[in-house]
This record gives C-alpha cells, sequence and structure tokens, in this order.
C-alpha cells in the first residue's frame, strides 16, 4: 500500500534555466521542497496548456523520467525501482487515465475495458457492464471503440482506470470532452470508488474541472 507521494524540488528538464521565470516561479509544484500528496485527498491541479501537467502524471506513473530533483513513494526514491516494482505499483497502487485515452480503435468497448481486468480480476463482468449502463453507454459494449464519439470513449477509458486497486488515481484532464451532467456522473463514479478504497485522487484541469467534493486546488 502507497500512503504517500512527494516531489522534492522536481522540475522537467524543458524547464531548466527558466527557474525564476512563469509558469516556474509560482508553481505549488515544480522546485518545491516537499509537496506529499496523501492517501485519501483529492487534489485538482489547475494548469494552463505547457506548464507540464500531463509531464506530472507520467513522472508519477514512471513512463518518463526526464525531470531534475526526486519523486518519492513513502520515502523510496522512483529512480531506484526496477521494472518488479513498477508493475507490482501500476497494477496495486497506481491506477491512471491519460489524456490520450490509448483505447484501441478496432476492438469494442468490453474488449478495451477486459484489457485491463484481466490482469488485475478486480471487477466482474456483470459489474462492468453496471458502470457502463450507470454512463449511459451501455449499449455501446459491442461496438468497435473507434466509432464512439470522443466523450464516450473517454467515460470508457475512466471505467477502464478503475477496473484495479489503487491507492492512488491519476487522471489527467479526464471530463475535458464531457457536458456538466455527464461530468457529474463520472465524478460520483469517480468519488464512490476511490472512497471505497480509502484512495487519493489527483487530477488535472485546465478548463473543465472535474466536479470532485472536498478537494486541494494547487495551481501548476
Amino acid at each position: 500500500m502507497t500512503e504517500e507521494i512527494s516531489l522534492r524540488r522536481v522540475l522537467p528538464h524543458v524547464f531548466r534555466g527558466s527557474e525564476n521565470e512563469l509558469p516556474v516561479r509560482d508553481s505549488q509544484l515544480w522546485l518545491q521542497e516537499n509537496m506529499t500528496f496523501r492517501r485519501g485527498t483529492y487534489y485538482l491541479i489547475e494548469a494552463e496548456s505547457g506548464t507540464g501537467k500531463s509531464s506530472l502524471c507520467s513522472y508519477i506513473y514512471g513512463s518518463r523520467h526526464d525531470y531534475d530533483g526526486k519523486i518519492l513513494f513513502d520515502g523510496a526514491d522512483a529512480r531506484s525501482f526496477g521494472i518488479g516494482r513498477w508493475c507490482e505499483l501500476r497494477r496495486r497502487s497506481l491506477a491512471y487515465l491519460p489524456q490520450e485515452m490509448g483505447l484501441f480503435p478496432e476492438l469494442t468497448v468490453m474488449e478495451n475495458i477486459e484489457i485491463k481486468n484481466r490482469l488485475t480480476a478486480h471487477k466482474s463482468g456483470n459489474e462492468i457492464v453496471s458502470l457502463l449502463e450507470r454512463l449511459e453507454i451501455g449499449e455501446k459494449a459491442g461496438e468497435p471503440a473507434g466509432r464512439l464519439s470522443v466523450g464516450q470513449q473517454q467515460r470508457v477509458a475512466i471505467i477502464r482506470a478503475l477496473c484495479q486497486p489503487f491507492d492512488f488515481l491519476l487522471i489527467d484532464e479526464p471530463v475535458s470532452h464531457l457536458d456538466s451532467r455527464n461530468n457529474q456522473a463520472v465524478a460520483e463514479l469517480i468519488d464512490e470508488e476511490a472512497r471505497r478504497l480509502g484512495a487519493g485522487i489527483i487530477a488535472t484541469s485546465v478548463g473543465n474541472k472535474i466536479k470532485l467534493p472536498d478537494y486541494e486546488l494547487l495551481r501548476l
């Protein structure tokens, strides 16, 4: 179980030499001596395009390493982790919904979700169907994901991200293509799943904010 994720003077390589300029100068995350995300707490990170919000998620998830400083998981430096440790973290502690979603367009909605769920056995088939119906895409289960609207694809990707246990859920602009009603439905579902697991949420936003309750607002 992961209780804390800490940033110690983290700075993307692309911002080297710009430490005293915007956006780094006023950031509440970059170059902070000890910025700690705690399990069970929700964080909403507001950022303009180009300030590094997607990079931050990738750094925490371990898919990119082009940064200075340290990212610590319960005090252990992420740079010291091998493939086995990262695989275990991504199966049991870290769930991630990237901005680009990463669905396979030729596979059906259900096949896209089952790719993840087969690795974790976290949800039953009936539970997945129930989630699809709850987000009003139950009738799309057998359709190729590439035929769905972007908003529908985003809801599929959200369900897939929830098909695993997690201590932290990383979600990069999760409702950018959703109207207010679907935003509310997605936020309620994510909140339910996170509370059930006692998990924390780290969400990024440029404009359309996910309607999470009781979050800490940070500016990147």
